[in-house]
């Protein structure tokens, strides 16, 4: 596997508690961070590949439609803009 570094500038309390966490994992904070971005990458990946299908051959213009029909009403009880 090939890796590459990069400078990560941290807040404080962020790196405090994920160098925390990484003991408590008992691991490096390098290698707890790493782990921590391949999760979130996968999530990030999945969603997107989920909701691509999801909408299949759908098109944003076929929204439109739905909301140029939609009947002009106020919003119901507690929904309002604040």
């Amino acid at each position: 596997m090939s890796k590459a570094t990069y400078p990560l500038k941290l807040p404080v309390s962020i790196k405090n508690a994920a160098a925390r966490l990484a003991k408590e994992d008992g691991v490096s904070l390098n290698q707890w961070i790493a782990s921590a971005v391949a999760e979130k990458v996968g999530a990030v990946e999945t969603a997107a590949e989920f909701f691509k299908r999801r909408a299949g051959k759908a098109k944003s213009s076929d929204l439109l439609w739905f909301l140029d029909h939609a009947p002009a009403k106020p919003p119901t009880h507690g929904d309002e803009k604040e």
